[in-house]
């Protein structure tokens, strides 16, 4: 279905690009925008990925250069049954991360330096799960590809500041002002769409994963108060890469609305909430129908007790054995 979606996109966004050649060139204008869509789509589809890194100046890490954080995403990446993805770094003190790549085979992770700075090893991992549940779920095509193609749209538009309109005069101050101001809107506009509709998938996704959905939801809400406060000046640069960050780089928005490049941080939060609920009430349901269970004759008194679930002790992160002991969430990173 994503692939779908994205072959859609490319399609949208060429005849975007064609439409916005006409109005600036006319019927040649028009036969270079399709040129360099073309050109453009088949770049974003292999090196899309490497251009948003180099783009944010994110740099790779290793085992050896970040021990920690590499075998956070290490594990994460085997509780999600994914292949490991490239580890980068961001140098920014407003605490962000984001995805790319065009599939799990070629996906990447990059989280900022106020990110590890400021979040707690757990927040970090919930983080870093919802990027996976992106590589997962194959997001990361659509987001990296609409960033690329979003920006060349806007720059093309701001070009049109220059031009006259076409040699026809077809189009006059109209078709100037559409090519300025409504294709950067109409490239913005679906690259918004798509990363609202993925965050909530991603961020259940990263709970699943990381098997803690109250992570993610007070990871969320530090880094959105953060995002208030710190400025992150290579994504103000470069405002079309904006909806691949878990939290949008350039500044909150209060209202949950189709113009913005992410949900709420409350309505997240609240879905967060909402999940970790119905988790918890159907592992009571689960431990009191275990209990309930006769034991059978001949077995041990072991036996009457609920039994784990199977899967990998719990990883003890900076939490007590009492914290540990008392959690009994199923499923996730820490069993």
């Amino acid at each position: 279905m994503n692939l779908i979606r994205t072959a859609m996109l490319m399609a949208f966004m060429t005849a975007l690009f064609m439409g916005i050649g006409f109005l600036v060139g006319g019927q040649t204008g028009m036969l270079i925008a399709l040129a360099i869509a073309a050109a453009m789509n088949f770049f974003s589809y292999w090196r899309a990925d490497k251009m948003v890194l180099k783009m944010h100046n994110a740099v790779e890490v290793d085992p050896d250069n970040a021990p920690e954080f590499y075998e956070i995403i290490a594990r994460l990446a085997e509780a999600a049954d994914l292949p490991m993805p490239a580890v980068y770094l961001i140098d920014s003190a407003q605490p962000n991360a984001f995805a790319t790549g065009r599939n799990p085979e070629n996906a990447a992770v990059a989280a900022s330096t106020g990110l590890l700075e400021k979040l707690s090893m757990e927040e970090i991992a919930a983080v870093m799960a919802h990027e996976l549940a992106h590589i997962k779920n194959r997001d990361t095509l659509t987001m990296t590809i609409t960033a690329t193609l979003a920006g060349a749209i806007s720059m093309l538009g701001n070009f049109a500041m220059f031009t006259r309109g076409s040699s026809d005069r077809r189009t006059g101050i109209i078709g100037t002002l559409a090519a300025i101001l409504l294709a950067p809107f109409a490239a913005g506009l679906v690259q918004m769409a798509i990363s609202r509709t993925r965050e909530y998938a991603a961020d259940k996704g990263g709970a699943e994963i990381c098997g803690h959905p109250d992570w993610l939801a007070s990871a969320l809400q530090q880094i959105a108060g953060h995002a208030h406060n710190i400025r992150n000046e290579t994504a103000e640069r470069n405002p079309a890469s904006a909806h691949m960050f878990i939290i949008n780089p350039l500044g909150q928005h209060k209202r949950d609305s189709l113009f913005s490049t992410h949900p709420a941080t409350e309505n997240r939060v609240a879905a967060l909430e909402a999940l970790a609920n119905e988790w918890a009430l159907n592992e009571d349901y689960l431990i009191e129908e275990a209990e309930e269970e006769p034991v059978p004759e001949h077995s041990s008194p072991e036996a009457a007790s609920p039994q784990p679930s199977g899967k990998a002790k719990r990883h003890d992160w900076g939490r007590s054995e009492a914290d540990n002991a008392s959690d009994k969430k199923k499923g996730g990173l820490w069993n």
